[in-house]
């Protein structure tokens, strides 16, 4: 079994020819968003793939293996929701369809939904009550199969290890803030 702790994000410095020739791994979200897991690749090979925790695997992100085989990323085609405004809808209410769609992806983060933005339409995981809540603000709500690659953000299994993004030792930044204070003063009184 070949095993790869290195990833290489969108092949970076890597010879696309080399990338382009390598096998591939289709890999849907919920895969993508472990950092330790095991899957078979293209040409048949298993793979153990060992990262930091914490990371995300994006389609076009390449994986090394120890003995330096490359492997290619590719995000499978999942069933998504895919959100789009309805054609006429913005200019009855005299706005964008834009803003339709920012709203729709206002509430799904405050649910802290992974959430693919789009300029022109959004994508999320299949949820009947997000679907529902979604067509009551009159977005068109449609189930396909694409890659999902959603932001990445504070949500899902590894926001947690952050620490920083709850705000519970973040109460140390008061001192500091106020050395910043004093520091702009001191300059001020430099001019006169």
């Amino acid at each position: 079994m070949l095993q790869a702790s290195k990833l290489i994000p969108q092949g970076q410095g890597l010879a696309p020819v080399l990338v382009r020739r390598a096998p591939h791994l289709e890999l849907d979200w919920d895969v993508r968003q472990k950092s330790r897991f095991d899957a078979t690749t293209s040409d048949g090979r298993h793979v153990g793939v060992f990262l930091p925790r914490g990371t995300v695997v994006r389609g076009g992100d390449v994986l090394i293996t120890r003995d330096g085989t490359l492997v290619r990323v590719v995000a499978a085609p999942q069933a998504v929701l895919r959100i789009t405004v309805c054609p006429d809808h913005g200019h009855h209410h005299g706005h964008s369809s834009a803003f339709d769609l920012m709203r729709a992806a206002y509430h799904l983060g405050n649910r802290h939904v992974p959430i693919e933005l789009q300029p022109d339409h959004l994508k999320i995981e299949p949820d009947h009550v997000l679907a529902d809540m979604l067509r009551a603000m009159h977005l068109t709500v449609v189930a396909a199969r694409e890659p999902f690659e959603p932001e990445g953000g504070a949500y899902g299994p590894h926001a947690g290890g952050h620490g920083h993004a709850h705000g519970g030792p973040a109460q140390g930044h008061g001192p500091a803030a106020h050395g910043h204070h004093g520091h702009s003063h001191a300059a001020g009184h430099e001019h006169g």
